[in-house]
């Protein structure tokens, strides 16, 4: 499930492929995905962007929300998000860990840790997935 997960992130979402996006956990329970540290990626000073780990973590909550999923919904997109920043990354990986904390047939709320290589937090999201259903 590993190697196809990390195929269907890309397939899913074209925008992990273009930040190096992998998917390292693929489960309803816990999605986890990472991305390397790159010069390219940064803003002053050499910190990665926070819009790049809100594009990691908004991709992980969102991949997270897809497979929760209530019957009959076709779909999610992101309503809410909100961020706090507690750290930086100046080199290595970067891992976002989303885990649901409502699952509705209306919204979905997701909360998503992101981490830099030595565990350390660097920033929580919280975030709102409307549920799409077919008109």
């Amino acid at each position: 499930m590993k190697e196809a997960a990390g195929d269907l992130i890309g397939g899913l979402m074209p925008l992990a492929t273009t930040l190096g996006i992998r998917s390292d956990t693929y489960t309803a329970e816990r999605v986890v995905l990472s991305m390397a540290w790159k010069p390219s990626l940064c803003t002053a000073g050499g910190l990665l962007h926070g819009g790049v780990m809100m594009a990691l973590a908004d991709s992980a909550g969102a991949a997270c929300a897809l497979l929760n999923l209530p019957d009959g919904a076709s779909g999610t997109t992101t309503i809410e998000s909100k961020t706090n920043f507690v750290g930086s990354v100046k080199a290595g990986r970067v891992a976002a860990t989303a885990t649901i904390l409502h699952r509705g047939g209306t919204t979905i709320v997701v909360e998503t840790a992101v981490r830099d290589e030595s565990g350390k937090l660097v920033a929580k999201v919280t975030q709102t997935q409307l549920v799409l259903r077919a008109r």
